[in-house]
């Protein structure tokens, strides 16, 4: 770096028009908020998605379809991942408990193992549910795929 390299901070250099600072500011008076309404008022804060008082487009707009209250979701993991989690951590027998305490899933996830990609090593895998693909995939080197039991 030399010295005519050298500039400035981002943001240290001039200031941001200083509003409601007297009339020689340009932004004296009603200081940019015009004049009456709730806009104008101290203490005003928009509500997420206000339009004006038109009707807003979430009101608008009808409900359709169906939220299931007893779906259950998993995070998906393929055979590849196991793969790479093998050779990674030196493990031949890989769990949930082994996926959250190496922060690949959060503690309250639920784990499914996919059948994505290739897998080399001999794995004893334990998850909550299997493709049936990954299953096969696991048994093909001489694997076994456990279903843990809620």
């Amino acid at each position: 770096m030399k010295l005519h390299e050298l500039k400035p901070a981002e943001g240290s250099r001039g200031r941001k028009k200083r509003i409601g600072r007297g009339e020689g500011s340009g932004h004296g008076g009603t200081s940019t908020r015009g004049h009456k309404g709730a806009q104008a008022r101290s203490g005003y804060s928009r509500k997420i998605g206000f339009e004006g008082g038109q009707m807003p487009i979430q009101r608008r707009l009808p409900k359709f379809g169906f939220t299931n209250p007893n779906r259950v979701e998993y995070v998906a993991i393929n055979v590849a991942d196991l793969q790479k989690i093998s050779e990674k951590l030196g493990v031949t027998a890989i769990d949930v408990e082994l996926l959250k305490a190496s922060g690949i899933v959060a503690k309250t996830d639920l784990v499914k193992i996919l059948g994505n990609g290739e897998l080399t090593a001999k794995l004893e895998v334990s998850a909550d549910a299997f493709s049936k693909s990954a299953i096969a995939k696991i048994e093909a080197q001489g694997g076994t795929a456990t279903t843990i039991g809620k």
